[in-house]
């Protein structure tokens, strides 16, 4: 049964507060007319309609509503029935919907805290005015429509701060603390007012001036009323239950609702509970200076609109735009709508008395969220620490342990290898064709690349022909037969540095090469059995992500380094070739850069016939190498993010992204040797006559020179040990969201006994690549973009773990051995430098070290919202990466040092980096900070 009461005519000015989604209040001009019939209906299900004759069961309503109070009287009392439940009552001025004091009448603090939201819940109270204006209905139906505009309301979850670990909370509040500005017994009754008093308040206190702030256009700005209708009978307002929705009201009416605001919700079985005693306005102005915080308590609870029916705290933020991610006005509302969601808190706060009291009340809840932070916490490390927990000598006697659990892990997930995402519904074929083509150019050019300075260190007894089989052969056993098939095997610049060591070493003591080095290789293959066996990856654990990033930042260094001592080796020999002085003065004018020049040129043209052409050609030769490069590098990585642009579809976005390191090979190798073959550029040797199956004679050595083999070869087993064991890290890392395991100790002895077969028939050694696992990974992942206070980046949702794409790309690079010496000599070395820095270039990407170093040169603002700029103070941010950058430089000092012995020795540096994480850096920075800035989230 529907109860209704007519409004009599009445004249002046009338304000009438309809709840709505999410707060506002009507403001009527001066008019005379008709007032709406108010109907209340609720349906058993909580679903409330306005209609003139429905008939519905009103019954529970007493119970279901908050009494209310009617401010003043007026000369027209309503009827009794009305004033008995206390629904609604018209003054000159307001008609308000205000609840009763609790407090005053002990019924505790919060009656409607907790009220359902209409938008799954039917607990909750809904009202709707019917209009009735005067005119003939015709009249109204043509009006009908008229200035009505769209609303869009978004809604998004915050999560609540952190006290314990998030630094921006604490400050937070010493801030407010500091110039507090809390208004207590607030008597205003609307929300207008209510807002009016606390900007006053900021007005008027001497602390928070804002000389060239106006408060009335601060208080516009609270309020979404732009676009708002000001003459029709048509205004928006937003469902919640659809998200838009479309009610008329009377031509002359205005509506305020609030344009940002945080509440605290819960939810339910029924669905999602509002807190309805508290509201968090925020609200970004430009023309302020600082941040702002008013709190203000009101005398009586207040009735704004639905989801706020008992309002007694209003929290006001305010906040200049370009502030530091972390200190917006949203972050600093999420700080105190965390203390203000417990409702004990807010029960204290409703007791106290003076502006002291309340802010002992936030300083004691601020205690208590600091301490309850702690204690899942504690619970976390515990069982983080159950994971990790602290390595025994146990560990490592127990043999083949290790082993065992990692074909335990993979054995059972071996067949999906071959078949996810070939059979079932979520196929992906068309990504394992582009990753394949990918991965076969990253594992063939530096093939080529480093087999072409292995032949020159060498002589020829290493060079492109048995550096591409190596290759395919270690490539195709590691894919068969792995744990991990996402990690790619190949030989690498430190590799190659070791080769040329060894070499001088021969020549030095007049040792035969072939064997000295296989005696070397099976050394480093009995090592790394050792390791396997006893377990030694378990001290990968001690490795923190801080630590791998500084070698991973190394590595993609030395790709950098390698590129220009290639080009600067062409400049040497064309650009300064035939002036006074001769190649040699020439030559020693160009400055060293404090770089050694390993990676030596070997032009296929001899200094005779260079020295036929003029200086003139030989300038030709050195420009377009420096274009080839950086040619490559900027295709390459235009291509890579291209995925970003709006260009194209989504699909041929992504398959341009994978291909751009073939495509911009094949692009340059094209403009290079076809459109500028008039300009000789340099090549890589081709000895067709060697044979690739030539057993080293091993038996020819002394036993001293096979115990000093042993000494290198121990070296080099440090160096495989890391390196295998950093990759794989990096390769399954959680935010790559690998699900079918790891097997560290099986990898490594499987890398082992590939390496020996390797040395013992004078091929190249390989090892895990960085960083072309990562690279390997990404080609293979689904990634969404996503943003986060503005910030844009992308995060991976799922993996395809498939060997076939490895298998695929190394059984094409042992077919490239039909297409030696063309076409693939057709491939200049500039090209190949090019290469060099695009992997470096993209291996950058995620690398925290590299993103703390650009801080430095970033404004603030620009700062992205990061679990370690939420957690750690900025200074310390600094101090630690300057900490990092003086690792790398030490380790950059040995590894890249011009002296050959002293090269050898960096990977004892990268393991001494433990101590020092462990040791050196708590004393300087506080290990809470150490380990919020190595946490993977």
């Amino acid at each position: 049964m529907s109860q209704e009461y007519a409004v009599q005519e009445a004249k002046g000015d009338a304000v009438c507060f309809v709840p709505g989604s999410p707060l506002f209040s009507v403001l009527m001009e001066p008019a005379s007319f008709c007032y709406p019939r108010l109907t209340f209906l609720r349906s058993p299900y909580g679903q409330f309609g306005a209609s003139a004759g429905s008939s519905q069961d009103l019954a529970p309503w007493p119970q279901r509503l908050v009494p209310q109070r009617w401010s003043r009287p007026v000369d027209e009392s309503p009827p009794a029935a009305m004033s008995r439940n206390g629904y609604f009552f018209e003054e000159s001025g307001y008609l308000k919907c205000d609840t009763d004091d609790v407090k005053e009448e002990g019924a505790g603090e919060e009656l409607f805290d907790g009220v359902n939201s209409t938008i799954v819940s039917g607990d909750s109270i809904r009202f709707f005015v019917n209009v009735n204006l005067e005119g003939p209905p015709s009249a109204t139906a043509e009006s009908e429509g008229a200035g009505c505009v769209l609303l869009h309301t978004s809604r998004k979850y915050l999560k609540l701060k952190n006290f314990e670990e998030e630094v921006r909370a604490q400050r937070d509040l010493d801030g407010f603390l500091a110039r507090a500005s809390i208004i207590l017994d607030e008597t205003a009754t609307s929300l207008d007012d209510v807002l009016r008093e606390m900007l006053k308040h900021f007005a008027e206190d001497p602390e928070n001036m804002e000389p060239s702030c106006n408060f009335e256009k601060i208080m516009n700005t609270l309020f979404t009323d732009s676009g708002t209708p000001r003459e029709g009978n048509g205004t928006p307002d937003v469902s919640e239950s659809t998200g838009m929705n479309v009610q008329t009201c009377p031509s002359h009416l205005k509506f305020h609702l609030l344009s940002d605001t945080i509440q605290g919700v819960t939810a339910t079985v029924t669905g999602v509970q509002y807190q309805q005693s508290w509201l968090c306005i925020i609200c970004t102005i430009k023309s302020l200076q600082r941040r702002h915080v008013c709190i203000s308590r009101l005398e009586r609870p207040q009735n704004w609109g639905e989801n706020s029916c008992e309002v007694r705290f209003v929290i006001l933020v305010l906040a200049p735009p370009k502030m530091k991610s972390t200190k917006t006005a949203t972050e600093v509302g999420r700080t105190f709508a965390t203390m203000f969601s417990d409702i004990t808190f807010r029960q204290k706060l409703l007791e106290t008395k003076t502006e002291e009291e309340f802010k002992e009340a936030l300083v004691h809840q601020r205690h208590l969220l600091t301490v309850a932070n702690q204690r899942p916490s504690g619970m976390k490390d515990g069982h983080k620490s159950q994971g990790n927990k602290p390595l025994k000598l146990h560990d490592f006697l127990n043999i083949g342990k290790g082993i065992s659990d990692d074909i335990a892990r993979r054995f059972p997930v071996y067949a999906l290898d071959f078949t996810d995402g070939i059979i079932g519904n979520n196929k992906a074929i068309g990504k394992y064709i582009t990753t394949m083509i990918f991965l076969y150019f990253a594992c063939l050019l530096p093939s080529i690349a480093f087999g072409s300075l292995n032949d020159e260190n060498t002589r020829g007894a290493i060079d492109v022909r048995k550096t591409i089989f190596g290759q395919c052969i270690g490539g195709l056993l590691y894919a068969l037969f792995s744990g991990q098939p996402l990690v790619v095997l190949l030989t690498t610049a430190p590799l190659a540095l070791y080769i040329n060591v060894i070499r001088g070493i021969c020549d030095d003591y007049h040792l035969d090469f072939s064997a000295f080095y296989a005696w070397i290789g099976l050394w480093n293959s009995f090592f790394l059995v050792i390791y396997s066996l006893f377990n030694f990856s378990l001290l990968m654990k001690l490795f923190k992500r801080s630590t791998e990033e500084i070698i991973a930042l190394f590595i993609s260094i030395t790709f950098v380094l390698d590129a220009i001592k290639g080009i600067v080796k062409v400049f040497k020999k064309y650009y300064y070739h035939g002036h006074t002085g001769g190649v040699k003065s020439r030559a020693d004018a160009i400055p060293g850069l404090g770089i050694n020049t390993t990676f030596l040129m070997n032009s296929s043209v001899s200094e005779n016939q260079t020295c036929t052409h003029d200086g003139h050609y030989g300038r030709e030769t050195a420009v377009l190498s420096l274009m080839l490069m950086l040619g490559t590098l900027w295709l390459g990585h235009t291509l890579y993010q291209f995925k970003k642009s709006p260009y194209l579809h989504a699909r041929v976005r992504e398959i341009l992204s994978d291909c751009a390191l073939p495509i911009s090979v094949l692009t340059f190798s094209v403009v290079g040797s076809y459109i500028f073959k008039e300009i000789e550029m340099s090549k890589f040797n081709y000895n067709a006559s060697d044979s690739l199956f030539v057993l080293a004679p091993v038996q020819s050595l002394s036993i001293g020179s096979v115990m000093s083999a042993m000494g290198l070869g121990f070296l080099l087993s440090m160096l495989f040990f890391i390196e295998q064991n950093i990759v794989a890290s990096l390769t399954n890392a959680p935010e790559n969201r690998l699900v079918k395991g790891t097997a560290y100790h099986w990898d490594l002895l499987l890398v082992a006994l590939i390496n020996t077969g390797l040395s013992v028939f004078g091929l190249p050694w390989i090892h895990a690549a960085f960083p072309h696992s990562p690279m390997h990974v990404r080609a293979l992942a689904y990634v969404e973009e996503r943003v986060e206070s503005g910030h844009i980046y992308e995060t991976i949702v799922s993996v395809k773990e498939t060997r076939l794409t490895s298998l695929m790309a190394n059984f094409l690079v042992g077919l490239s051995l039909l297409l030696l010496p063309f076409p693939l000599q057709w491939i200049p070395k500039p090209v190949l430098f090019g290469l060099f820095l695009y992997i470096a270039l993209t291996s950058i990407d995620g690398n925290q070290l590299f993103e703390r170093v650009a801080l430095l040169l970033k404004e603030q603002t620009a700062y992205p919202p990061t679990h370690y700029i939420r957690r750690v103070p900025q200074r310390k941010i600094h101090y630690f990466t300057g900490l990092q950058v003086l690792q790398l430089l030490i380790l950059c000092g040995f590894g890249m040092s011009p002296l050959p012995y002293m090269k050898m020795i960096f990977p004892l540096i990268m393991i001494g980096m433990i101590p020092i994480r462990y040791n050196l850096l708590p004393r300087i920075i506080e290990a809470k900070y150490l380990d919020a800035m190595d946490a993977e989230y």
